[in-house]
């Protein structure tokens, strides 16, 4: 093990991992809810579009709040067609109106026909004892409604070997808890399963520490970054996003 670089990641782990991060990170948005419901369905719509400008990431994700009247569960449950019809043009980036309503089409399905988003991933990690087979599951149980095409280039098919970022984010949001007040620890699939959410930034630092030998940003480039991490703390290795972040982000490494 390389201790000195452990000694750096735990430094930088504990510098950001505070509730000051939230103030300029999307999950800031879950944040704002205390039902587990609406913490859920308003976490994965904000990592759906996480990527680009942070900024422009959470203003997207407000908007899709203010939507929703700031009850995304109740939003959810209640979605029909001539909800659908009333709702503004919605696009961030690529995700356009037409996705923006299929997801909601979706999660309704999710939570009136397989026990909501908790239950979905819970249960198949339950059965597989693995992330990548739970993700696969997830995409397959996604898109069981009739979808426009479009909507598939927006859930991650890690099957194919996607890096799955937003996805393994959205997970370490709602599955780590160490009481640092960022994650949430709702659901029950253990810290030591989780994988990175790797992104263009901590790929570039991974590689200058070289935990990343791959030159993509895939899946099996995910799988060697959180391997090396697990060398520094089996239990909870996706702590170090914050460690990688920070040192792509602020510290500029």
């Amino acid at each position: 093990m390389n201790c000195e670089l452990k000694t750096l990641l735990d430094e930088k782990f504990n510098q950001y991992n505070t509730p000051e991060f939230i103030l300029s990170d999307p999950i800031q948005i879950p944040h704002s809810f205390s039902l587990r419901q609406d913490i859920e369905i308003s976490g994965f719509l904000a990592s759906l579009i996480a990527w680009g400008n942070r900024k422009m990431i959470i203003n997207n994700a407000k908007k899709m709040m203010q939507i929703m009247n700031n009850s995304p569960y109740d939003f959810v449950i209640n979605f029909d067609e001539k909800s659908a019809e009333k709702i503004p043009n919605f696009v961030h980036r690529t995700f356009q109106h037409a996705d923006f309503l299929y997801t909601l089409a979706a999660l309704k399905n999710i939570y009136l026909n397989h026990g909501g988003l908790k239950n979905v991933f819970e249960e198949n990690f339950k059965k597989t004892q693995n992330i990548k087979d739970t993700l696969i599951n997830f995409r397959k149980v996604f898109f069981e409604c009739d979808f426009p095409l479009r909507t598939q280039k927006h859930i991650a098919d890690v099957k194919r070997g996607a890096a799955g970022k937003r996805l393994n984010m959205y997970l370490m949001w709602l599955c780590r808890n160490d009481n640092r007040g960022v994650h949430f620890g709702l659901w029950d699939i253990p810290t030591s399963a989780l994988m990175l959410p790797l992104d263009t930034h901590t790929a570039s630092t991974g590689r200058k520490l070289q935990l990343i030998t791959r030159k993509q940003n895939d899946w099996k480039t995910v799988e060697e970054i959180t391997s090396a991490l697990r060398e520094f703390d089996p239990l909870d290795p996706v702590k170090y996003d914050f460690a990688l972040f920070g040192l792509g982000i602020f510290d500029k490494l």
